[in-house]
């Protein structure tokens, strides 16, 4: 079987590029996630990892590297996994699988390694233009990061994701929810306890 993984990092990201190359017949993989966050150590990604264990995929596409991780480790410990399974990646953005005839494409690792190196860098370089950022904001008085300590009332967090709301009153469960409503499952559950406790 054939399967599809897709990451954003924020619930306000569109998968419409990742999906551009889709097929009907993929089973479909979406994390809301950092790119930071191992692979193995995410909701969707877990649940691949246990569908390739239980024989259930073959074939996985992404749309770039990058969506298995930022961290360059973190790529080649999952292709290394799924090398080990017989597993063929196929980076849409490059046109290469990890596998040619079931042997490990040399080629592709070193364009990984070369581009996951580069995945890094980018990260790396955007956390410290953010510490800039935020200190040259400081110093001017104008930071308007939240207060330490400072809480969202419940009201606050319904009113805020009010999307969710209306799909777990319908009954969705609450991966759906997270699906449909492109957020987090943290803040589904965050949401469910809130409606929980006003019940």
């Amino acid at each position: 079987m054939k399967a599809r993984y897709i990451r954003v990092s924020t619930g306000n990201q569109n998968t419409g590029r990742q999906l551009q190359k889709s097929h009907p017949n993929e089973k479909l993989y979406i994390d809301i996630i950092s790119g930071a966050t191992p692979f193995s150590q995410r909701l969707e990604g877990k649940k691949m990892l246990e569908d390739i264990e239980a024989g259930l995929i073959d074939y996985i596409s992404v749309h770039s590297i990058d969506r298995l991780g930022r961290n360059l480790f973190d790529i080649l410990t999952t292709l290394e996994l799924l090398n080990e399974k017989k597993i063929v990646l196929k980076v849409d953005n490059l046109g290469i699988e990890s596998l040619v005839n079931g042997k490990p494409n040399s080629a592709f690792k070193l364009i990984i390694s070369v581009i996951g190196n580069i995945a890094e860098m980018e990260r790396d370089s955007l956390l410290e233009r953010q510490r800039e950022g935020i200190a040259i904001a400081k110093a001017k008085g104008i930071y308007k990061g939240r207060e330490k300590g400072s809480k969202e009332t419940d009201e606050q967090v319904l009113d805020k994701y009010k999307e969710v709301v209306k799909y777990l009153k319908k009954g969705q469960s609450l991966r759906d929810t997270a699906k449909l409503c492109h957020v987090s499952l943290g803040t589904v559950q965050k949401v469910k306890q809130i409606l929980n406790k006003k019940n």
